[in-house]
């Protein structure tokens, strides 16, 4: 069965193109014009990636973005947009876009973006190698995640659990970061090994997401312990 793709843009004669040469990839596409109805075809489900433009009548790509992530739709979102301001690329990162590609971009680049993110949510999470998979989990300081249910929860001072609400891209990070304590990752090799394709020279998507996980997970975000930055060379967990 071909893969979906939810291709949100506004623009027809760009819109044309893409489905056009997403089509004669083998993907199935469907367009929304606008974003209340894209954001509805996207909350009716059944896509595999979602290619979402920023600049759209009706309500941006941000709010479509920030919405369906606040109500646990996790389908992979690829932001499409002329912005390529940092500060745009980072607040489409926060919202709990997957990635952000500014136009113009290659057609090539495009479609190496959506395999990648594909190949991420259809891939099998890993396995530990260590003992600490014998219950299934991890725990660290004052939060536990479990892997069979990829949920990461938090204990408070009176020994109640809260579930830390974390993105798919997030909760991937944090797992791989686990799995592989104690080594240093510098940020191509976090970008291969949990976004799914290389680095590019400019991309802060590793840094924004790590910024976002300290927010959740560490008791002071500014002074990490367990997700630690080596200067120069990347980050390791230490937890």
């Amino acid at each position: 069965m071909s893969a979906r793709l939810l291709l949100v843009e506004d623009e027809p004669s760009l819109a044309r193109t893409l489905s056009d040469r997403l089509t004669a990839e083998g993907y199935e596409v469907v367009v929304a014009a606008d974003g209340p109805s894209g954001e509805r075809s996207a909350r009716d489900g059944g896509f595999d990636v979602v290619l979402l433009d920023v600049n759209l009548p009706g309500k941006n790509g941000f709010d479509v973005c920030r919405d369906l992530r606040r109500d646990g739709i996790d389908i992979p979102i690829l932001m499409l947009t002329a912005r390529n301001e940092l500060v745009d690329r980072v607040l489409g990162l926060k919202l709990g876009a997957d990635d952000y590609l500014a136009k113009p971009f290659e057609t090539l680049e495009l479609l190496a973006r959506i395999e990648a993110l594909m190949r991420r949510s259809q891939a099998e999470a890993p396995t530990s190698p260590t003992a600490a998979d014998a219950a299934h989990g991890y725990r660290f300081g004052n939060v536990r995640v479990d892997f069979d249910r990829a949920q990461v929860w938090r204990s408070g001072e009176d020994g109640a659990k809260t579930e830390v609400a974390c993105s798919a891209l997030e909760y991937r990070l944090l797992r791989f970061l686990i799995e592989h304590r104690g080594e240093v990752h510098d940020r191509d090799r976090l970008l291969d090994e949990v976004w799914g394709y290389d680095a590019t020279p400019t991309t802060r998507t590793v840094d924004v997401h790590v910024s976002s996980l300290r927010q959740k997970i560490e008791p002071n975000p500014g002074r990490p312990e367990f997700i630690v930055t080596v200067h120069g060379l990347g980050y390791r967990f230490d937890g």
